[in-house]
């Protein structure tokens, strides 16, 4: 059987197929070619330009807050800050933002007087004091190691020791106050300098076990892992305290970020667990939350808010889901963050002019926000309604219309479907004039814990990684009440093992009954 010959008009229309095949693969390379030179753009402002996405009018100059920190930050003519002193029942205010405060600080006063000798003028006659001039200098006293001797006295009564009937004790000890760490050279100062040193300065203990031994104190770090496991003893009852206050209120603000955990049953080495955070909002005590998990299972927080009946503030992530008498509150940060990108990964704001004008509908709302700081929560609830609400309208529009003028797999694309796909979320902060409109609070609290991960890499064991999120709650949770971790943590350590009558909450760091001293002082 002979082939049926083409025809002239069948050849040309496979031809013609062809080329619209060609032409729209092509256009499909090219579209996947700018979305990925954007990307390029976008991982490049990421790594070199500014982290915020606040918009500005000036533009500043790549690498130089990285890099030359001390270079750019220096002012060889500046001024030295003057010192004022102010009438204690006056407020002192702050001049500038850039300022040294040295009230409530000890002073030791060093005189300059004239020598006897020389009290006596060339004229013959007794010179007299006719005013002073007083300079001051700040004195830094690096850390110093000394060692407290006890010595408990033991008493005994030779006659009883002889004659008595053995009803009164013949031997007697002096009192002697419970010690926190019994067995161990610890006090709790010492224990507490390790745990503000780690915790919220980010200093690792292998860096701590050489900073000791510079100053002639040979201590491992193990024994200064010892200590940390020792204390939470004391910390946890702490922390199960303040969990059961966060429970009852009705705003609670999360966030989770991830973890290396060494020898995790069931898991590879290098595998990713995960520190959970949730916090309180502005109103109520300061309580911020860590808790470890070994995985981003949703149903973590739902174990963990069990009884939490209220507001729930996160990002979109979906394991916040399904938890029940919940109404989660998106954050217009990650919505705003978007549009941000898209103007970064285009590389000038006059290249995106749909995301510009996205950005400017989120800036408007944050505007918004900024100008009902400090309005009460019933009257900023109310001026949401006649403010926010009519820009929140607008931008539903103007999103529903964006989506079919740009493209999906654009990042324009994907900051407007993540508006849309959260869109209920992102509204409720209508709600309820006490909720924010972002989850920044949780990203704030949990930022010490992600700068001091780069510095100690991993934890070794899931029972250290449970005593890293206890012991950075303890000290996220004082520094958010105004306290000083170091004199907290030595005022805990030294008090909880002799507490006999005092209630648990009057160590709690928004307790009125903490001593001044573990206060920062009011500026």
């Amino acid at each position: 059987m002979e082939d049926t010959p083409k025809t002239q008009d069948s050849t040309e229309y496979s031809w013609q197929e062809r080329a619209l095949k060609a032409e729209a693969e092509l256009a499909k390379a090219l579209q996947k070619l700018e979305y990925l030179e954007a990307q390029l753009r976008l991982l490049t402002a990421k790594r070199f330009g500014r982290s915020s996405e606040k918009t500005s009018k000036d533009q500043l100059q790549l690498f130089e807050d990285v890099f030359n920190e001390a270079e750019s930050n220096a002012e060889p003519f500046a001024p030295e800050p003057e010192l004022i002193t102010v009438p204690a029942h006056q407020r002192a205010k702050r001049k500038k933002k850039k300022g040294v405060s040295l009230e409530g600080l000890p002073e030791t006063v060093v005189e300059y007087r004239l020598p006897e000798e020389e009290l006596t003028c060339s004229c013959g006659h007794e010179r007299h004091i006719i005013g002073q001039e007083v300079t001051k200098e700040l004195v830094v006293v690096p850390a110093q190691f000394s060692v407290t001797k006890h010595v408990q006295y033991v008493y005994a009564c030779r006659h009883c020791e002889n004659h008595g009937d053995g009803t009164a004790p013949v031997v007697v000890k002096a009192p002697k106050p419970n010690r926190a760490f019994p067995g161990s050279i610890a006090s709790p100062s010492a224990v507490a300098h390790v745990i503000e040193e780690k915790y919220v300065m980010a200093v690792p203990l292998y860096r701590q076990e050489k900073q000791w031994e510079r100053r002639g104190v040979k201590v491992s770090r193990q024994n200064m892992a010892n200590w940390i496991m020792a204390a939470q003893h004391w910390l946890q009852p702490i922390y199960d305290r303040m969990k059961q206050v966060l429970l009852s209120q009705d705003i609670i603000f999360a966030d989770e970020t991830t973890l290396q955990v060494l020898q995790e049953d069931g898991k590879k080495a290098e595998s990713q667990s995960y520190m959970w955070l949730y916090r309180s909002g502005r109103y109520g005590p300061g309580i911020v939350l860590f808790e470890y998990q070994p995985t981003r299972s949703g149903e973590h927080p739902k174990e963990f808010l069990k009884g939490f009946k209220g507001y729930l503030v996160t990002d979109a992530y979906g394991g916040y889901n399904g938890i029940p008498d919940v109404t989660r509150v998106g954050c217009w940060a990650h919505a705003r963050r978007g549009f941000d990108e898209a103007i970064k990964a285009a590389g000038k704001r006059s290249k995106a002019p749909q995301a510009a004008e996205g950005l400017k509908f989120c800036n408007d709302l944050f505007d918004i926000e900024n100008a009902l700081e400090d309005v009460d929560p019933k009257e900023r609830y109310a001026r949401r309604l006649l403010r926010s609400k009519p820009v929140l309208d607008a931008f539903l529009a103007w999103l529903e219309k964006t989506r079919e003028e740009c493209a999906k797999q654009s990042h324009l694309g994907k900051a407007v479907e993540y508006c849309l796909n959260h869109w209920k979320e992102l509204n409720n902060f209508l709600l309820d004039g006490r909720l924010e409109l972002s989850n920044n609070r949780s990203e704030r609290s949990i930022k010490p814990f992600v700068i001091g991960r780069k510095n100690f890499l991993f934890c070794i064991t899931p029972r250290g990684a449970k005593a890293s999120a206890t012991t950075y709650s303890i000290v996220e949770s004082a520094k958010e009440n105004g306290l000083k971790p170091f004199e907290y943590l030595t005022y805990l350590f030294t008090e909880l093992p002799n507490a006999t009558t005092k209630a648990l909450d009057e160590f709690l760091p928004w307790s009125e009954s903490l001593p001044d001293n573990c206060r920062i002082p009011s500026k």
